[in-house]
């Protein structure tokens, strides 16, 4: 995959000033190289609104993961910084982003449809301006489609540069290009300090690495996220602790796997900071820095590979209350010789003695997990043993989906499986899920859990909703003032993948 930095397209322009106004010195360094776009950016909208006698809005709507939603937050934040409205969804909108995610096939379409409903409305002058990010970028070929079957969209950019939006913004809104495309190959600089706007005032994700080294045979992830950085441990601190000072109570730290964090580290944007003091600083002891810090009440982590999770850190879990009891383990095959056409390197047996060393020391865990149906090559009998290790392993809650072709994947390149024997698969495996995770998650009726409320219930009039520390859902009565706090709250009724409850003093 080779750079990709094209600007071109002259229809539906939406230009606000001419470039001939625009100073010329750039700061070279970021983020001052951001912010002094974001400070031109606000000026020309201000001078929008002058004009116009109204505000600009924008929408930005998320696909994917963890890692993608918290991309997103820094998306909004920058686009408030320079002037932009939020509309409340991409209908109300005058300028939507789309942040998209590639994992399966039905993400690229859900995608493209969104496009061809927004096409009336660009043309129209209606919706000013479209722009498009994330994995999905990351693939020539879907840029390429973008570019001959959309040529109304303005903005194409990737995971590695996302933090450019507003010099991509910029070169738009000044009419010097009527189309931007730039796709980084790989990463070129890794650039935190920017404006965020979080979707909640008391819990928030915090990158601590990027990428992937696993190369799983299903998985795009390597190939449009990049190999795996770690952030340096004293910046991923040093946010933490900006957050419990403004309010924070919970964390997660975020990456592709958690548990091989510290293998390779990034230098930070000033180039002054190498971890070298302790090079075999890990996960464990990230988390454990995490904890101590004051303020900070719930410690979370997201996603874990089976083959990294050590020893080590599951004693660290045991040993303070402050890390959830909710460890996501994603499986994706009970047969050993599915798992090793997957390049996932563990066996069953591997895997169910590392939920059994898991269980030894945190008795009340939480085990949640990802499971793929329909893997090339699979049979009746790796079915079996994934019902197996259900059973065994018994999951709060399992993610079942179907195998997406993934273009580029050595699994692509192996014979499928008919989709009607897929689907019979699935729905047998499903229903045992269903089965298993309704017996397990129902276990705590009856006691009273600490939760944080997270939100007033948009279904149940009068109840609130919060989450426990194993990921599990409380709805109970109450009312906005709780939403940010802790409460206590006896568990009354189990209902398959949430509690109802009540308050308790």
């Amino acid at each position: 995959m080779n750079n990709i930095k094209e600007k071109k397209l002259k229809q539906s322009p939406f230009t606000i000033v001419s470039r001939d106004a625009i100073p010329a010195a750039i700061p070279d360094k970021e983020p001052d190289r951001q912010e002094y776009y974001m400070d031109l950016c606000h000026e020309l909208i201000e001078n929008y609104i002058a004009q116009n006698g109204k505000s600009l809005t924008f929408n930005v709507t998320t696909f994917g993961c963890q890692m993608n939603a918290h991309d997103s937050e820094k998306l909004i934040g920058i686009l408030e910084t320079i002037g932009l409205i939020e509309a409340l969804n991409e209908d109300e909108a005058d300028i939507v982003i789309f942040n998209t995610c590639t994992v399966r096939e039905n993400a690229n379409q859900k995608l493209y449809g969104h496009l061809g409903s927004l096409k009336k409305r660009k043309e129209t002058g209606e919706l000013k301006l479209i722009g498009l990010c994330g994995c999905m970028m990351q693939q020539p070929e879907v840029v390429q489609h973008i570019r001959e079957s959309y040529r109304f969209v303005d903005l194409v950019f990737g995971t590695f540069n996302f933090y450019k939006l507003a010099e991509l913004l910029y070169n738009r809104l000044t009419g010097k290009d009527m189309q931007v495309i730039e796709v980084l190959e790989k990463p070129e600089i890794n650039v935190e300090m920017l404006p965020e706007k979080r979707k909640y005032s008391f819990k928030s994700g915090v990158n601590i690495m990027y990428g992937c080294n696993n190369f799983c045979s299903f998985c795009i992830v390597p190939y449009v996220r990049g190999r795996e950085r770690s952030r340096i441990p004293e910046d991923i601190l040093e946010e933490v602790k900006k957050l419990a000072d403004e309010g924070y109570v919970e964390v997660m730290l975020l990456g592709q796997n958690v548990n091989s964090y510290g293998v390779n580290y990034l230098a930070d944007i000033s180039e002054s900071k190498i971890l070298t003091e302790n090079p075999d600083y890990s996960f464990p002891d990230l988390i454990n820095d995490v904890c101590r810090i004051e303020g900070i009440k719930r410690v979370r982590f997201m996603t874990s590979h089976p083959k990294d999770l050590s020893d080590r850190l599951i004693d660290v879990i045991a040993a303070n209350p402050k890390i959830a009891r909710h460890i996501h383990l994603p499986v994706q095959s009970g047969s050993t010789e599915i798992l090793r056409r997957m390049n996932r390197r563990y066996s069953k047996e591997q895997y169910l003695a590392l939920v059994e060393r898991i269980r030894a020391k945190l008795p009340d865990v939480s085990l949640t997990t990802d499971i793929m149906v329909g893997f090339p090559g699979e049979t009746d009998e790796d079915i079996e043993d994934t019902i197996d290790i259900v059973r065994k392993a018994k999951y709060d809650q399992a993610f079942t989906f179907i195998y997406s072709v993934r273009s580029g994947t050595p699994a692509a390149k192996m014979e499928q499986t008919p989709p009607e024997i897929v689907n019979e698969r699935f729905s047998k495996v499903l229903d045992v899920v269903r089965e298993v995770s309704a017996e397990v998650s129902s276990r705590f009726e009856g006691q009273t859990k600490e939760v944080l409320v997270e939100c007033v219930n948009d279904h149940m009039e009068g109840y609130i909703t919060g989450r426990m520390d194993n990921n599990l859902l409380v709805h109970f009565p109450g009312d906005s003032s709780a939403v940010g706090t802790f409460v206590n709250v006896y568990l009354e009724k189990a209902k398959g993948f949430y509690y109802l409850g009540k308050q308790v003093k």
